[in-house]
């Protein structure tokens, strides 16, 4: 399967480990949180963010009804603010952050991640992440606010510093309707 949302998730599944920690920046209905605290196990810690209260009931039901709220902690907050949350202990020890930018399945389209909060976001997950750990982002320029987030978005990620980072894009270019990009950013182990 092509779809950037099942390559991206092949990528996290290859990263993951029982006992691992993960991210999910934007718990929107909870299925990216679900499908990380299964892969990290019971041993492991998922921290999964959002700003909506309907997202965060929503991924907490779903949590508790596949029974893995143990090793999961959803955090009604931004995510351009999740270092304020991840235990000291697990700074610089993040194996994998996902994000999947824009609005709320079903929900109110009006409200769709920022530009400014993702990217904030985005450079709190690089310096969060473990040697080796990897940042996944699924980018939608289908709408106003995702054009101009995938712009700026794909322009930062141009810029880290190849000696520290590996940056993958994915996208269909034969696609009509601004289809789906995934960015991949992969941290080194080793500094050059």
């Amino acid at each position: 399967m092509l779809k950037a949302l099942h390559f991206a998730r092949t990528l996290i599944a290859n990263a993951l480990q029982p006992g691992a920690l993960a991210i999910d920046a934007t718990a929107g209905n909870g299925h990216d949180t679900e499908f990380l605290a299964r892969l990290v196990g019971t041993n492991g810690m998922v921290y999964a963010f959002d700003i909506q209260e309907q997202a965060v009931i929503a991924t907490r039901n779903r949590l508790l009804n596949a029974g893995l709220e143990r090793q999961t902690m959803v955090v009604h907050d931004g995510h351009e603010h999740m270092r304020h949350h991840i235990a000291p202990e697990h700074c610089g020890l993040i194996n994998v952050c996902m994000f999947n930018l824009g609005y709320l399945p079903r929900g109110d389209k009006s409200i769709t991640t920022k530009r400014q909060t993702s990217l904030q976001a985005l450079q709190a997950a690089t310096e969060l992440l473990a040697p080796n750990g990897i940042i996944t982002v699924m980018i939608y320029p289908g709408h106003a606010e995702g054009t101009e987030e995938a712009a700026h978005i794909s322009a930062w990620a141009r810029e880290l510093p190849q000696t520290q980072y590996h940056v993958l894009h994915y996208e269909f270019i034969n696609l009509s309707n601004a289809p789906p990009r995934l960015l991949a950013i992969e941290k080194n182990d080793v500094l050059e």
